[in-house]
């Protein structure tokens, strides 16, 4: 705001200085002194109302038009779209003297529309056509920073905290990505009046920091911002924009992504992915500490969290007793396990 009123009181000076030299310039056409004294100082009154006024429009409201509009392009387009406007130029520059040499209107106009035509078509092509001009450059160069990879993280998955746990096994080589407004959801639902929500927003909050201080991975907050009512919507939009793929655990944002031709990394798949193989009649040692669904069924838990159905281990609640694996299923909520009490497949039926 301060810059906003420097630049005012800039213009206002300007214009004013400019509306008294018109109007003393005034002077030497013949007006009566006195009259054109009066006719400077309201031409420089005029003046310095107009940049008053006229100033914030002239400069501070085009430069923003032109950031918003410059913002959601990828930073790889905008430095070819610069190159190639150069190198328009720079042709426009060698025809500029043979065009010259036309006859007269031709040779005082061709000139400068080669130089639009060349710069337009210059930046134009490189623009768009930046991908295949990054293409012919060494693999280093091309992905910038020592062949830097970018993830975008979504806000469940920051709630979630387990990509801290990833992070640190160094599995994760690549700079996560943390756009503003998915930092400004997660700051919502840390605000938020329900306690449950507010607790899972502070979590994202504290475990983002704590990444950041930890430094296993590289993290970026960035202010690149694209069109859309919702964060999923501007998470895509941006992953295809950028190129680059999504993590998180939201099922929704997966399917919709993988509509769109997005690439997304689920931290429940790779979970998945890793845990123990149990195959059906391999036998484990488990505590049975619930009830299931169905009668005489009991249920527990694997250290990595896949439940363990145990048909009639009703009986066993609250005891640790080793099981047989009958069944392994695969649902799209994780992975399930059933089972029996192992001496009852020996036919033993003692309890």
């Amino acid at each position: 705001m301060d810059f906003e009123r420097f630049l005012r009181l800039i213009g206002m000076l300007v214009l004013g200085i400019a509306g008294w030299r018109l109007g003393m310039d005034a002077a030497r056409l013949g007006l009566d002194s006195h009259l054109a004294w009066q006719f400077a100082l309201g031409l420089s009154i005029v003046g310095a109302i107009l940049g008053l006024l006229l100033t914030p429009w002239l400069t501070i409201r085009p430069a923003a038009m032109i950031r918003q509009l410059i913002r959601p392009i990828p930073l790889q387009q905008l430095i070819a779209g610069t190159i190639g406007l150069i190198l328009g130029l720079m042709m426009a520059g060698l025809v500029s003297y043979p065009l010259s040499l036309l006859p007269d209107p031709l040779g005082r106009v061709m000139p400068s529309l080669g130089a639009v035509f060349f710069g337009y078509l210059g930046l134009t092509v490189a623009a768009t056509r930046y991908k295949d001009l990054l293409a012919m450059l060494p693999r280093h160069l091309r992905d910038g920073r020592d062949g830097e990879h970018l993830i975008l993280l979504d806000t469940s998955v920051i709630i979630d905290g387990r990509i801290a746990d990833v992070a640190r096994t160094g599995f994760l080589q690549a700079t996560l990505l943390v756009p503003r407004f998915v930092l400004s959801e997660l700051q919502h639902i840390a605000d938020s009046h329900d306690p449950l929500r507010r607790n899972r927003g502070r979590r994202g909050l504290e475990i983002l920091n704590g990444m950041q201080k930890e430094g296993y991975v590289p993290i970026r907050i960035v202010d690149m911002d694209v069109e859309g009512r919702e964060v999923d919507e501007k998470l895509i939009a941006l992953a295809r924009r950028l190129r680059c793929p999504i993590m998180t655990n939201d099922y929704n944002l997966n399917r919709v992504a993988e509509l769109q031709n997005v690439r997304v990394l689920n931290i429940n798949e790779l979970a998945n992915a890793v845990r123990t193989v149990l195959l059906p009649g391999e036998t484990f040692t488990l505590s049975i500490i619930q009830e299931g669904k169905e009668p005489g069924q009991g249920v527990g838990y694997l250290e990595d969290g896949t439940m363990v159905v145990v048909e009639e281990g009703r009986r066993y609640i609250g005891r640790e007793i080793p099981v047989m694996v009958t069944k392994v299923l695969q649902t799209a909520a994780g992975r399930m396990i059933f089972a029996r009490p192992e001496e009852l497949n020996r036919g033993d039926f003692s309890s």
